[in-house]
């Protein structure tokens, strides 16, 4: 992620390594605080990781939920899952101490990964946004275009790219030619930055962001205008196999909107962060480093939300985490098969 490294902590007597001249200094917060944040963060990432792998669980478990649709979120389910037990913990204890404990070479790893799963999360959006415009605008040829051999070539270039970029980025150090002064006046032992010049600043921000959102918010206006093009034909219509019909477009419909919600927070999540990320080093790099942890942690909160969402909007979820917990966390029998809603 990008941080500025600015004088915060300038006095702050407590170094990050005693034994070492040119260490960082640790962020001065009460103990309270301290306190205070870690359960607050730690709370984040365990309801991130178990929220996301129930997910995960729920649709490699029931058959009713096992469909190309379904595989775009399971394997987004996947990358926040990873997001939570990979980034966020070392980005806990950096945001709360100050510190980077553990090198140049796990920070840059750290740094690409972190990159790499929140693009991919994007990208996967990105995707069910795609697959609800076919599946709405498209019916009669939504089962030709969208097959599991589909699916799964876009979910693999997906994650191929996401790495791809992230490493290539961060490990080739592109993103901070022109910077060499900066890095030198702000380098200390104990540090783990990732900054971005102007340039790089701006394709990042566009490419990863603005143009994805972009495309969303485009198909889901599209979306919702034949949505209700369809409604208002259908409602219309009183025959048996009309009703039937007028059922599963009302499902579609359902559907949609919870995936216009998960974008929706996305949107709300991110955007402060990827605004401070294009501007920042067009003032100066000026945003105060604690602003930029509380933006970050932020858009980790989509990774949170989006198992949330589906408990709470999709039936079929609810009624697959209700079976799961009853069977295993509870230990009561219950049925494995899921209706359809």
């Amino acid at each position: 992620m990008m941080l500025n490294k600015t004088d915060t902590y300038a006095e702050n007597p407590f170094p990050c390594y005693p034994s070492q001249l040119d260490s960082c200094l640790r962020a001065h917060r009460l103990t309270v605080i301290k306190v205070g944040m870690y359960a607050f963060m730690l709370f984040v990432i365990l309801m991130t990781v178990f929220g996301n792998l129930l997910v995960v669980i729920s649709i490699s478990y029931f058959k009713h939920l096992q469909s190309p649709t379904h595989s775009i979120v399971q394997s987004l389910a996947a990358c926040d899952c990873l997001l939570g037990s990979l980034v966020m913990p070392y980005s806990m204890v950096r945001s709360v101490e100050g510190c980077w404990y553990l090198g140049d070479v796990v920070c840059k790893v750290h740094s690409s990964l972190d990159m790499a799963f929140c693009i991919c999360s994007k990208i996967h959006l990105c995707l069910i946004s795609m697959d609800r415009y076919w599946a709405i605008c498209d019916p009669l040829r939504y089962q030709m275009k969208v097959t599991n051999f589909s699916v799964t070539v876009f979910m693999t270039s997906t994650w191929l790219f996401s790495f791809v970029y992230s490493f290539s980025i961060v490990l080739s150090g592109i993103n901070v030619a022109g910077l060499e002064m900066l890095m030198l006046q702000i380098s200390c032992v104990g540090s783990c930055v990732l900054l971005f010049n102007k340039q790089w600043a701006l394709i990042c921000s566009l490419l990863t962001f603005f143009i994805p959102v972009t495309i969303m918010i485009s198909l889901y206006i599209k979306i919702f205008h034949v949505a209700q093009k369809h409604a208002k034909v259908l409602s219309e219509k009183v025959a048996l196999q009309e009703m039937q019909s007028q059922s599963s477009a009302q499902r579609e419909r359902k559907a949609a909107k919870t995936v216009a919600i998960v974008v929706g927070v996305f949107l709300l999540c991110w955007l402060p962060f990827f605004i401070a990320t294009a501007l920042d080093p067009f003032l100066n790099f000026s945003t105060p480093a604690d602003v930029f942890d509380a933006l970050v942690w932020f858009g980790y909160f989509n990774s949170t939300c989006n198992p949330l969402i589906y408990g709470l909007f999709y039936p079929r979820f609810q009624k697959a985490f209700k079976i799961l917990f009853s069977t295993y966390i509870c230990c009561f029998n219950d049925s494995t098969t899921l209706t359809s809603e």
